[in-house]
């Protein structure tokens, strides 16, 4: 899964719950063959993989489905937020399938010792998927031959499969409404971008919301919470909001939640975003600025002090000059003799050591 900063470890959450990842194959994903599956059946075995990669692993997630018949599927899901479209994205799935197949492969081995070298033996399928919840359009290659060069010549020998693309942009609030459950209310605040989309919340259906409050367990009451303060949070809503939401949905009087909508300051939040942005901006300014000051002070004063240092040694030399050699005077001063031949020369002291 990706997860990108708070946001995305919110999501990571999500995706590591198996009711919840079951909605989203339910949801999202259109295959027959999942229908009769349950929670039960999905199995997180992420951290198997994502040690391998250093990009983005935060994000991406690894799922064995176990089907009807002892068939397993596997399902690779790499959650995109970012602004920019990942152009990575199948190359970075074909290299996660070739893990999954060699990990299934060695296990198959461990069990029966050289299966896979038999002519019986098969891989299992694998299923990946890239959920974008962005605000762009996805313009990426969703099929990997098409990130090849010269694949019209030697498309027999590049890997052909494509991704499942799961655009949030594409499900209307209608849409996530349908589906009921806990992911299609998170779908539904992760679709609001700014304080005026708040609206989107407002007069949810009062059966939407009995569904919810029914059938939320209570060990996922908490990360619902979570999920939607962080969502909520990016809009600048005020704190007192999103925490009166939170304490709503512990207290299972989720009819209530978002009754604060009918009267929600678009323009006051708007304020507030803006003041918050130039106190930030101020601070940060005012940090920098006495920081600079203060360096420049210090370089100011060790000009100086070396400037009255040089000063007070040229003065020294001065005094003593008439009754000592240049190198007598360098010796007593602890400085090389060039410097005091130049202090006498630029003095107008002739005097040099021989």
């Amino acid at each position: 899964m990706a997860i990108h900063k708070a946001k995305d470890n919110s999501f990571k959450a999500v995706f590591g719950e198996p009711e919840l990842f079951f909605e989203f194959l339910r949801d999202f994903i259109n295959l027959d063959i999942f229908d009769g599956i349950t929670p039960a059946d999905i199995e997180d075995i992420t951290e198997r993989f994502l040690p391998l990669f250093q990009d983005g692993k935060d994000s991406d997630t690894v799922k064995r489905v176990n089907l009807k018949g002892d068939v397993p599927l596997f399902v690779i899901a790499i959650l995109e937020h970012e602004s920019a479209v990942n152009y990575r994205a199948s190359f970075k799935l074909l290299q996660y399938i070739a893990l999954v197949l060699a990990d299934y492969e060695k296990e198959a081995n461990k069990k029966e010792k050289n299966i896979s070298f038999t002519k019986g033996f098969k891989f299992p399928p694998v299923l990946p998927i890239v959920f974008y919840d962005g605000a762009d359009s996805w313009t990426a290659e969703i099929n990997f031959l098409e990130k090849v060069e010269l694949n019209e010549v030697f498309h027999k020998y590049i890997p052909k499969f494509e991704y499942e693309l799961v655009g949030l942009a594409d499900y209307s609030k209608q849409d996530l409404i349908r589906f009921g459950g806990m992911l299609s209310l998170i779908m539904l605040i992760d679709k609001i971008r700014t304080a005026d989309d708040m609206s989107m919340l407002a007069g949810l259906p009062s059966d939407y919301i009995e569904n919810l409050q029914l059938n939320i367990p209570p060990h996922l009451r908490k990360l619902l919470a979570d999920v939607i303060t962080v969502l909520l949070k990016k809009i600048n809503v005020p704190d007192e909001e999103i925490d009166a939401i939170a304490e709503k949905i512990y207290k299972r009087r989720m009819h209530e939640m978002f009754d604060f909508i009918d009267n929600y300051d678009v323009q006051e939040t708007r304020r507030t975003a803006r003041a918050e942005g130039m106190a930030k901006g101020m601070a940060k300014g005012m940090a920098k600025g006495k920081a600079e000051g203060k360096a420049k002070g210090m370089a100011k004063g060790m000009a100086k002090g070396k400037a009255e240092g040089k000063a007070e040694t040229t003065q020294i030399i001065k005094l003593f000059v008439q009754k000592n050699a240049p190198k007598e005077i360098a010796k007593k001063l602890g400085i090389p003799l060039k410097e005091v031949n130049d202090i006498l020369q630029a003095s107008g002291l002739t005097e040099q050591a021989q």
